[in-house]
């Protein structure tokens, strides 16, 4: 019964799942689709943080790339996936020694975005991220962000 539950209606399932636990009924729970969804719930952490890096160094050469157009909107998204990239790392610290392989990851979606919202290309940018991750974290870099 427990796997139908989980097929027909998740929400059910979770907390019935909860409550085996708790209650410490072992034999009752449902251990095939409970390793899948953990495995899924660190998946998407990562992705998470992959998501945000992107969006970040997105911003980043914008900013760079396009000193012209500098504003508060991307200001404010430069602070605002920063905090967020630093939140996820600060609630799961294990995800620091995915951040390099994250910003790689990222670093092509972030392409995409600058290619998408501006006049720029992808010959215009370049190939590797040009910022160290220590950059990417800072809270002061760029100059002028502040």
């Amino acid at each position: 019964m427990t796997s139908k539950l989980y097929d027909t209606d998740f929400y059910a399932w979770a907390i019935e799942q909860s409550q085996f636990l708790q209650e410490g009924k072992w034999q009752a729970l449902d251990i095939t689709n409970l390793v899948e969804e953990i495995e899924a719930l660190g998946k998407q952490q990562r992705q998470e943080l992959r998501n945000r890096l992107g969006v970040l160094i997105g911003h980043l050469l914008k900013w760079d790339y396009q000193s012209d157009l500098r504003g508060k909107s991307w200001k404010a998204t430069i602070r605002e996936q920063r905090k967020e990239v630093l939140r996820l790392l600060k609630e799961s610290p294990s995800l620091k020694s995915y951040l390099q392989e994250g910003v790689i990851d990222a670093y092509e979606s972030s392409l995409a975005l600058v290619v998408r919202e501006t006049p720029l290309d992808y010959q215009d940018l370049p190939s590797e991220c040009p910022y160290s991750n220590e950059q990417i974290l800072d809270p002061a870099f760029p100059k002028g962000l502040l």
